[in-house]
């Protein structure tokens, strides 16, 4: 890990610190969706942002430490998307509500998918900050579908715990969204990919009387 940054984020930046930092993170940005986060280095960084490694270190303590920053920006509220899920997951309306929420997850990994990937990554080796802002990020997702499990006609004594199967659910989803450009190789596009997230959901959450919590 680099070294703690503190001094920036100590103290109000000019217009033209701004401007400077925010060019250092979109170039950031761009290198992660070109190659990766295994093929980022401040060199590289500062070389796409017009200016010096030097420069890159008032800002930053390390790549790492400005992808953290990338990550907070695209902690993205998920609220909106949580609405969608509101309402009952059988028959035909069940199947277009979740088809509406997975279109929209999708969306938001293309967005933000090479970032997300290395917040996740990091994440998983146990990188502590990238652990808490995944789970802020993932915790109201985990929420909702918790209770629409624990709604599922099949929740009660069958052993299923509500959240871990809420985990196994986002897990799927977020899987879909990070390696959507590599199954597209076996055929598979973003309409597949769509219906498979939208049929597993309902498969998971779907009531015997055609409600969730």
């Amino acid at each position: 890990m680099g070294r703690e940054v503190g001094d920036t984020k100590q103290r109000p930046l000019g217009p033209r610190a701004l401007r400077t930092r925010e060019r250092l993170l979109r170039a950031t940005a761009e290198l992660l969706a070109d190659r990766g986060f295994r093929g980022l280095s401040v060199v590289e960084i500062a070389r796409r942002a017009e200016t010096s490694p030097a420069t890159f270190y008032q800002y930053f303590g390390d790549a790492l430490d400005a992808t953290l920053e990338l990550a907070e920006e695209a902690a993205t509220d998920l609220t909106p998307l949580l609405e969608r899920l509101e309402g009952p997951f059988v028959g035909d309306a069940g199947l277009e509500r979740a088809r509406s929420f997975v279109a929209a997850f999708l969306g938001l990994w293309e967005e933000h998918r090479a970032v997300w990937r290395v917040r996740n990554h990091s994440a998983e080796e146990g990188e502590p900050r990238f652990r808490r802002l995944r789970r802020k990020a993932l915790r109201p997702l985990l929420d909702r579908l918790a209770g629409a499990v624990t709604a599922s006609s099949d929740a009660p004594g069958d052993g299923t715990h509500p959240y871990a199967a809420a985990a196994a659910l986002a897990t799927i989803l977020e899987s879909l969204g990070a390696y959507g450009p590599e199954l597209e190789r076996f055929g598979v596009d973003r309409a597949a990919l769509v219906e498979t997230g939208a049929r597993i959901l309902v498969d998971a959450v779907a009531v015997q009387d055609g409600r969730v919590s």
